[in-house]
């Protein structure tokens, strides 16, 4: 296993165990998590050099860290635990993160965690619910006693949110935020923060599963020969120099096993692979036929046609190859989304959008094509 600094707060594991889907099963109408699967792979990972384990309240059903508690009391001095404080408007009150972390604590059976997140949040997040609640101040008091050792914070909404956050945050020492090859959209922000000192997890790095599908994607990129798309998806998160750890939900021991042997290796990616890849990648997309940035400037339509999800949906089938995860997104446009057939020709969407995209006529020829997958 390689280890990395993570910002200023010591070193971690290129791999991290996300605690978020580990097998589960259903009796009598509640759910519960297979120790007799779960604790051995969560050991096992401790064993192969994995020393950072991510959980919080609402995985697995509840259920996720009395059941990492469990797994890492043995070795509870050897392994960094993560957990999280929710954000929602019922939760980020005064005196919760607090008693969130107690919570936590009694759930993982341990004194202290190693890093505690602010979960989930973006600017609006940030003013009306931290500041506004003096909770800042509140996480250092719980560093102080020992409670804490790093304060850290989860990310989910638009990227311009994540510098103003750091510059205005500043007890943050650490930042988990989504990055992969589907979603690059934080790369300058990751680098940003990086910048200030923090330590940088991914989340996602295989795309939520989507790139643990076989494709050739690889090949196509760089007319080598064939990869598995989860190698070139976790290689192409480590290969960022701005990345500390990439944090993998790991549901099985092949994955687990898998992963760890990737992460093992002493150079994932040079700097001159990651940058090809990168510029591969984009050149993909923009000669695939149809150069969608996702921006939505075309949104909302006034028929109600959510154009950007079913450009999406085409992008994942003829860019990246991923058939399946094409035909699901495509499912779920159609279920959410008012079809093709509500559109008033009105023309509004390619006026307003930026690559000047003939949208109506490419409407049509993708609805056709993902029709037939």
């Amino acid at each position: 296993m390689q280890y990395r600094d993570y910002g200023n707060t010591g070193k971690i594991s290129a791999l991290g165990f996300g605690c978020m889907r580990l097998p589960e099963f259903e009796k009598d109408g509640k759910w519960y998590i297979d120790e007799e699967k779960a604790i051995p792979m969560l050991r096992r990972a401790a064993e192969l050099g994995v020393n950072y384990f991510d959980t919080g309240y609402f995985y697995c059903h509840h259920n996720s860290e009395a059941t990492v508690g469990r797994a890492l009391k043995p070795i509870r001095g050897q392994v960094l635990i993560s957990t999280k404080c929710p954000m929602g408007e019922d939760y980020a009150k005064i005196g919760h993160f607090r008693g969130w972390l107690e919570r936590s604590l009694r759930e993982l059976d341990t004194s202290y965690v190693d890093y505690y997140h602010f979960w989930g949040i973006d600017k609006e997040t940030f003013d009306n619910r931290i500041v506004g609640n003096d909770m800042l101040r509140e996480a250092l008091a719980l560093k102080d006693e020992g409670l804490v050792r790093h304060v850290s914070f989860s990310f989910h909404g638009p990227t311009e949110d994540i510098k103003y956050i750091i510059d205005r945050g500043e007890i943050f020492e650490t930042m988990l935020v989504q990055y992969n090859l589907l979603d690059r959209s934080n790369e300058e922000m990751i680098a940003y923060a990086a910048g200030k000192g923090l330590g940088i997890a991914a989340m996602g790095p295989v795309g939520g599963g989507r790139l643990a599908a076989p494709t050739e994607l690889y090949s196509r990129m760089t007319g080598k020969g064939s990869m598995p798309t989860y190698e070139l998806a976790l290689k192409y998160v480590l290969g960022n120099p701005n990345i500390s750890c990439a944090l993998s939900g790991m549901g099985d021991m092949d994955m687990l096993l898998q992963n760890a042997a990737v992460a093992g290796e002493e150079i994932a990616l040079t700097q001159e692979e990651w940058a090809q890849i990168g510029e591969s990648l984009e050149r993909l997309r923009r000669f695939s036929g149809l150069y969608c940035t996702g921006c939505a400037y075309c949104q909302p339509c006034p028929a109600g046609i959510d154009i950007p999800k079913l450009f999406s949906a085409y992008t994942y089938h003829n860019v990246y190859g991923l058939h399946d995860h094409a035909k699901s997104e495509f499912a779920k446009f159609r279920e959410k989304s008012a079809g093709l057939g509500a559109c008033t020709d009105c023309g509004l969407c390619e006026r307003k959008c930026p690559q000047k995209l003939e949208v109506r006529r490419e409407l049509k020829r993708v609805e056709e094509i993902l029709s037939k997958l």
